[in-house]
């Protein structure tokens, strides 16, 4: 582990890109998010009784399930690909365009949640990641439901990640979150690879060994 785990705690937004106009798309407004997926959340919950006919339990139940994948996919994407260790140039540049420059500006407000350039084609890919096996096992009319799930669970996951660096965090589970993500950054960003939920790290023994 590295002596000082940060370069600045201060709201500073370094210059990301050579070319000022990438280097202005790499920065976010945290309500950018909002714009975007909440109109999609809406959608696919409309598509879901009206097209697909599905009732409030049936709705609900797939809209947990989405919900719960993601804070899996949330844990194995940080944990595997934010904290991975490529070994070639090209891919050392990526990955700390994508995590490692957060961890060295944590305090960065326009870098909080994720570019619109990512989150959008990331959200296509689950889309159609969820779609073929649940095609496949004859499960697709739950598929809008489940993937509003997921996709609210994304945004809300968005929303708390630049609170928990920006707001001050009320309530037990509000509270967990932030002490959980501010050890990941100040203490041990080896460990507590979960954000919304510990349960993952503590399913695959990678919660923080010392308090």
């Amino acid at each position: 582990m590295a002596d000082k785990l940060f370069v600045s705690t201060k709201d500073e937004s370094p210059k990301l890109f050579e070319n000022p106009f990438i280097d202005f798309f790499s920065r976010v407004p945290f309500y950018v998010p909002l714009f975007i997926f909440i109109p999609v959340v809406g959608y696919y919950s409309y598509l879901s009784f009206v097209e697909k006919q599905l009732g409030i339990w049936e709705f609900a139940a797939s809209f947990i399930v989405g919900v719960i994948i993601w804070t899996l996919m949330e844990y194995l994407i940080h944990r595997f690909i934010f904290h991975g260790h490529p070994k070639a140039e090209w891919a050392k540049k990526i990955h700390y365009t994508f995590h490692g420059i957060h961890h060295d500006y944590p305090q960065d407000s326009l870098r909080l949640v994720m570019p619109p350039a990512v989150s959008i084609p990331l959200a296509i890919a689950f889309y159609w990641i969820f779609y073929w096996p649940m095609n496949f096992f004859g499960m697709l009319d739950f598929h809008y439901a489940y993937f509003a799930g997921f996709v609210a669970a994304y945004l809300i996951y968005d929303m708390m990640h630049y609170a928990s660096h920006h707001v001050p965090m009320k309530g037990k589970y509000l509270k967990m979150v932030k002490d959980h993500h501010m050890k990941h950054h100040y203490k041990s960003p080896d460990e507590g690879f979960g954000f919304t939920s510990k349960v993952w790290d503590r399913v695959f023994d990678t919660d923080f060994k010392e308090d």
